[in-house]
């Protein structure tokens, strides 16, 4: 399993291993699942880095399974969000090409951003995941940044969460990721991206 993400899996701030990517691996070798993760992500990282790495990657790995956690540094530095669009969407083409099944991992921003960019954010993981058949984690730090007193949960810049809040952030991924992982992985057809 290759996850490909930012600095909130590439346990920015954390000791090391105690990130919700490593807490990953452990949850799997308790549940028996034999699958081998590797955490290519990086601190800072957009999409259009992301998709600039995934190829590569993909060769070196050969991964059955792709996790993509992109998108946040995009919204921080305000690029377009029909960039960012293209560049999870060539993410996910490009994973599902090289036999790999694909879970995206949406984010939120602050409504400081303006409501429109906020909600169109949100709403653009949701959007590509169904046009391109990936599985789906809406909200990656539900649970964390969306309680009113999320403020405990992060570090001193307020964007990164704390190690405490990393079992969460697991628990939110593993409702989705662990029944797409159980489940048959189905054989791509022309008829169907499965």
């Amino acid at each position: 399993m290759l996850v490909l993400g930012d600095s909130l899996s590439a346990e920015y701030g954390l000791a090391r291993d105690s990130g919700w990517v490593a807490l990953l691996q452990q949850r799997l070798a308790r549940e028996h699942l034999a699958a081998e993760v590797v955490n290519a992500s990086i601190s800072g990282e957009t999409t259009a880095g992301g998709r600039s790495n995934l190829p590569r990657l993909l060769r070196q790995h050969q991964p059955t399974h792709v996790v993509i956690e992109l998108g946040g540094n995009d919204a921080l530095r305000g690029l377009p969000l029909d960039m960012s669009r293209d560049n999870l969407r060539a993410m996910v083409r490009a994973a599902r090409g090289a036999g790999a099944r694909v879970l995206l991992v949406g984010m939120q921003v602050p409504p400081n951003y303006g409501a429109r960019y906020a909600q169109d954010f949100q709403a653009l993981f949701a959007q590509v995941a169904r046009e391109e058949q990936a599985a789906l984690v809406p909200f990656m730090l539900a649970g964390v940044a969306d309680t009113p007193d999320a403020d405990r949960n992060f570090q001193s810049d307020r964007i990164h969460p704390l190690a405490s809040a990393h079992p969460r952030i697991l628990e939110t991924i593993w409702r989705v990721l662990g029944p797409w992982l159980k489940a048959p992985a189905e054989r791509p057809t022309a008829a169907t991206k499965g």
